[in-house]
């Protein structure tokens, strides 16, 4: 038996996606750990997944014109190779980038859904990653702009988000990080980012669609109107966290959330060893 999510539950845990999606301190890990502490259970992977489609539609609205100028280039780029600018290159990096987790994560989606969610697992990822996240700030040398972004780069990160599939890690975190270690300017980075995850999150959403209303014992069953509003809270909070990233990137550092994700990671630690929530 699966409990049902209360319009409270959605509400609050639609924010928290909405708010923590972009930001490089794990979504699905913030997840897990609101629902458990606050509501002893687990949202589920599905519930997750499918309210990242919200997230990802603030990440279409808010880059549209890019979205759609690359998507032009690309195609005109097939057919005419004296057109192949930056924005045509960018379409291939997007495409070839998703490929890894696209792979990946079909071929381990029952452990993403189970065992990986974890509390240990998720509190362990969150102080361990930003261990590489305050490593790619020190060392990555931040010297080239996103016109600078070659196939390599693309790769690089498409592998590092395969390291999201694990709650606690943070996608944003993972790719970022891999694109400062790749010497690219931390606005680079964190930008390709926004765009290489729109592929990949839209379809686990969409593939997780029929769980997420029959989650068959991972996670809370979300009627149909919760989870609606949930995936519209995370739009539009997840809206205002992407305007407030880009800014905050161009002036300031990584550091601060590696700093939050350890006091996090700490916390749940003791929380779950003084026996105050549970693991799984």
């Amino acid at each position: 038996m699966t409990d049902t999510m209360s319009w409270a539950q959605s509400i609050v845990l639609g924010a928290v996606q909405g708010l923590t999606e972009f930001l490089p301190v794990s979504s699905s890990g913030h997840l897990r750990i609101v629902s458990e502490i606050w509501f002893g259970d687990d949202a589920g992977a599905s519930f997750t997944a499918v309210t990242q489609l919200g997230t990802e539609a603030a990440v279409l609205v808010f880059f549209a014109k890019d979205i759609v100028r690359i998507i032009a280039a690309w195609f005109r780029g097939l057919f005419d190779a004296s057109r192949r600018d930056l924005d045509y290159r960018m379409g291939w990096y997007v495409i070839i980038a998703t490929i890894p987790i696209g792979v990946l994560g079909f071929l381990f989606k029952d452990q993403i859904r189970t065992g990986a969610r974890n509390l240990w697992l998720v509190a362990a990822m969150l102080i361990v990653f930003s261990i590489v996240i305050a490593a790619a700030e020190h060392f990555g040398r931040k010297e080239r702009p996103i016109e600078k972004l070659t196939t390599r780069d693309g790769l690089v990160m498409g592998f590092a988000q395969c390291l999201a599939l694990i709650p606690g890690v943070s996608r944003s975190g993972a790719t970022a990080s891999a694109g400062l270690f790749m010497g690219l300017k931390r606005e680079a980075a964190v930008r390709f980012s926004f765009l290489l995850a729109i592929p990949a999150v839209t379809a686990s959403g969409l593939f997780s669609l029929p769980d997420a209303f029959d989650p068959s014992g991972d996670g809370m069953e979300a009627p149909g109107p919760q989870l609606l509003v949930a995936t519209v809270i995370a739009f539009v909070v997840g809206y205002a966290a992407i305007a407030w990233l880009l800014k905050f990137v161009a002036n300031h550092s990584l550091y601060w959330f590696v700093g939050y994700r350890v006091i996090l990671g700490i916390v749940v630690m003791g929380l779950l060893a003084g026996g105050v929530i549970s693991a799984t």
